[in-house]
């Protein structure tokens, strides 16, 4: 079996809906049932301005001699990836922009990171093909030819940064925009992360 990275298109994720999420609850080890909660939002994301995703699948590998491709399109999703650009109209901004001003950030630093940036909003590889560097083969592909001078994500903050998905982001390059930030509906700190583009 061979790895493969391949781009979605709405349609592609409204279709693979259902083994996206199933990723995104595994790796997150959030309960069963977090999926029917999540559908119609990642649906609605894919109508946001610059929605890109990509996604890693697994299929046979192509022996010199084989006339057929691997079907990607259907093959089993290991990991999903996507992001949209930032709007002052979205709930994650408004989040963002209030935690920086209860930070002390003046109004010419918020605009800076505010006002043009790429989102990258979700980033999950299945928990049994963690490690095999999955993740940032699906960051750089997502974020490869972005115009926005800069991306930002949230992910929850872990004791001394030692998770695989911490470890990704610092490799990458991804500095501290907040730290212990309480999303609105969530009890669990999250970090605020960002870094300039291109990666």
């Amino acid at each position: 079996m061979a790895t493969f990275l391949i781009d979605l298109s709405p349609g592609d994720m409204q279709r693979r809906l259902g083994d996206a999420l199933g990723i995104y609850v595994d790796a997150m080890r959030y309960p069963r049932g977090t999926e029917a909660q999540r559908a119609s939002m990642w649906l609605e994301h894919t109508r946001r301005k610059g929605w890109t995703a990509v996604a890693v699948v697994e299929a046979p590998d192509r022996s010199p001699d084989d006339r057929e491709a691997p079907t990607l399109s259907t093959a089993p999703l290991l990991g999903i990836a996507y992001g949209y650009c930032g709007a002052p109209d979205q709930w994650w901004q408004q989040q963002v922009v209030q935690g920086l001003e209860r930070g002390g950030a003046g109004t010419s630093r918020i605009s800076d990171l505010m006002t043009s940036y790429f989102e990258l909003t979700e980033l999950h590889i299945h928990p049994e093909a963690q490690g095999r560097g999955l993740g940032e083969a699906l960051t750089r592909r997502l974020l490869a030819g972005r115009d926005e001078p800069h991306v930002l994500l949230s992910t929850p903050e872990i004791t001394g940064e030692a998770n695989r998905a911490w470890r990704l982001y610092r490799r990458l390059g991804f500095t501290d925009v907040i730290r212990g930030y309480h999303f609105a509906g969530d009890p669990r700190p999250f970090a605020i992360l960002g870094r300039e583009l291109p990666l």
